[in-house]
């Protein structure tokens, strides 16, 4: 019960109840919770501060709503590894889940100053910009967005990228043997177009992890930056002693 002594605002106290009810599984995934005049009675708190708490939850990912059928446990978060040895579709596939991605498109750009210091190459030479979304059960998880020399990749467009990963392509079809990549991983939010096209509101919370793939020669060939929703994954670092 809430602590009417405490410090703490009742609506803090009433959100880390819920929080540790759902961490603790008190409700099975995809159960109906109580409805806010049942968590009103029951915690002698306003139906406003309920929702409002409710509301934070289903932004955290933690519910979700269904329209005219209630407030449900969401299914926890997708747990990945750092994309080094493995790609994001691969884990997922290798942890059963089924995948899809759609082209958003590829054009032949010139390389910004960023994007020429990175993979090496001149300001103004034609890169491919490659932009696709990754889903889940048809919610989409991640967006990515690849920049490679168009130099070193003739014909790219017609290559099938919605079916096949660019590090499989760059191996496979280019003769590319990868050596390393760098990755940097941070917390943004999203701007008007990754909110529309991940399905969420202006400034969601996101993580965005940015990759550069190197071949054994240490040539950058590839540049991404891959957005993933904030309520659906959670990058898992293992390290171990040497």
């Amino acid at each position: 019960m809430l602590d009417r002594q405490s410090a703490l605002p009742l609506h803090t106290q009433f959100e880390t109840i819920m929080r540790q009810k759902i961490e603790d599984e008190e409700w099975p995934i995809n159960a109906c919770i109580p409805s806010e005049n049942e968590f009103s009675k029951i915690y002698g708190i306003s139906r406003m501060t309920v929702r409002a708490v409710l509301n934070r939850l289903v932004d955290a990912g933690l519910l979700f709503r269904a329209q005219g059928k209630g407030t449900f446990v969401a299914e926890p978060k997708i747990i990945s590894k750092p994309l080094v040895r493995y790609g994001i579709r691969e884990q997922l596939e290798q942890m059963g889940y089924e995948t899809s991605t759609k082209m958003i498109s590829i054009e032949k750009i010139p390389a910004t100053a960023k994007v020429s210091r990175i993979l090496s190459i001149e300001r103004g030479l034609d890169i491919f910009a490659v932009k696709r979304i990754r889903f889940i059960k048809e919610i989409p998880l991640s967006y990515h967005i690849s920049y490679v020399p168009a130099r070193h990749f003739p014909g790219l467009e017609e290559q099938d990228l919605e079916n096949n990963q660019m590090c499989n392509v760059i191996e496979k079809n280019y003769n590319y043997p990868i050596q390393h990549r760098i990755e940097t991983l941070e917390a943004t939010t999203a701007t008007t177009e990754e909110a529309w096209l991940l399905s969420v509101k202006p400034d969601f919370p996101l993580l965005l992890l940015e990759n550069i793939v190197y071949t054994d020669r240490e040539l950058p060939l590839e540049y991404s930056r891959i957005i993933f929703r904030g309520d659906r994954i959670k990058i898992k670092m293992e390290y171990k002693r040497s």
